[in-house]
């Protein structure tokens, strides 16, 4: 009987809300039991995120699905001993393919691996955003890339971007788009609980509410559709750094009775059935897992043409794509999508589709195993 590899996934969050951490965790639990031992390694975890309900059931459910958490307690770049665990594990044997995910864990891999050597380490780029970034470009250049036996890029765009940006050799990179699971709701009424109409039109988001989501653009692009659909709702489900300025934005909008900020939700599934076009009008993109879940939704979707999100939706087929920056382009496309609810029913319902066709958890995990099994026979000659 072949023994079963050991895999550390090393990630900064446990993935309560932003997409890569999230897409780390559904991985890692959803790797075959019989032939990984898994490990879910959370390098910035404190007292705080051990308290968190969400963290908690997050927990819950990986050692439901059998996967091992590690928490470091490393409060700063400085807190070098708080690596101890993971140095250990890697040293003892105990892991033989190390998984990074995201920009600062890919950089602490390119590191362990030099200390610890763990026969196989990939790295992950969920967002290759290093534009004007020299100092990111070279280290994901000469440290991760120099280490690392495989460079996992979640779109076509980001591949090139690393081929002919950071001249990262193409060998390397594997192209694994980014896949969900299904989706289970709760039944709970959004409508209901806000006091909205059934026959209001309703426009919404999901998302962390930092710069790259480019929120002010959709208040923007709604105090121009609101011109045309009186009634319209907005609604903003997320937390994150840019929400008192977005709430103030909206305000000097005269958006006040029309937007809903909703903060973080467990029930995203019913967010999104409440809503009759879904929006990501991010400035930058890998392969958003938000859009998959309007997919998933069957919502009528609206999206900036950035990174992988054109891999997802062909324009009127699944959604419409308008340029990132153009609050103008992103309003007509709104409401082109209200005024023909048939047209755009029909585009959800393909999006639907081909998400549980082509972007589904259990085909990505299934095929990073196999890249986990391919490069521990190549590294150790076992094949």
């Amino acid at each position: 009987m072949t023994p079963r590899l050991g895999v550390l996934a090393l990630v900064d969050a446990i993935g309560v809300s932003g997409g890569g951490e999230r897409f780390a965790r559904e991985l890692t639990m959803r790797l075959d039991g019989d032939r990984f031992r898994r490990y879910l390694c959370v390098s910035r975890w404190s007292e705080k995120e051990a308290a968190d309900p969400e963290a908690s059931a997050a927990r819950q459910e990986l050692a439901r699905a059998g996967v091992e958490f590690v928490g470091l307690p490393r409060r700063s770049v400085l807190s070098l001993g708080a690596w101890g665990p993971v140095v250990r594990m890697l040293r003892a044997g105990e892991v033989q393919v190390l998984h990074t995910h995201k920009f600062g864990a890919n950089a602490w891999g390119g590191l362990l691996s030099l200390i610890a050597r763990p026969p196989v380490l990939v790295a992950h780029e969920q967002t290759w955003s290093y534009e004007g970034r020299p100092i990111r470009r070279l280290v994901d250049r000469e440290l991760v890339a120099r280490r690392v036996d495989a460079f996992v890029c979640v779109s076509s765009e980001d591949r090139r971007r690393m081929i002919e940006v950071e001249r990262i050799d193409p060998r390397k990179i594997v192209l694994v788009p980014n896949a969900i699971p299904g989706a289970a709701r709760v039944g709970h009424d959004l409508r209901a609980e806000l006091g909205i109409e059934r026959d209001a039109p309703v426009v919404g988001t999901v998302c962390v509410l930092r710069p790259q989501k480019a929120l002010d653009v959709l208040l923007r692009a709604t105090a121009t559709v609101r011109a045309a659909f009186p009634g319209l709702r907005l609604v903003i489900a997320g937390d994150g750094p840019e929400r008192e300025r977005l709430r103030a934005l909206a305000t000097s909008l005269g958006l006040d009775e029309t937007v809903r900020f909703l903060g973080l939700r467990s029930d995203v599934p019913d967010v999104l059935d409440a809503l009759d076009v879904a929006v990501s009008c991010s400035d930058f993109e890998g392969t958003p897992l938000a859009v998959m879940e309007y997919m998933e939704a069957g919502r009528p979707i609206v999206a900036t043409r950035v990174g992988g999100v054109p891999d997802l939706i062909e324009p009127g087929v699944h959604g419409l794509l308008v340029p990132p920056r153009d609050h103008e382009s992103l309003a007509s496309a709104i409401g082109r999508l209200l005024r023909d609810r048939d047209a755009a029913r029909q585009m959800g319902e393909r999006a639907r589709l081909r998400r549980s066709a082509e972007f589904d958890i259990e085909v990505a995990a299934r095929r990073v195993g196999s890249l986990y099994e391919e490069l521990y026979e190549r590294a150790t000659g076992s094949g």
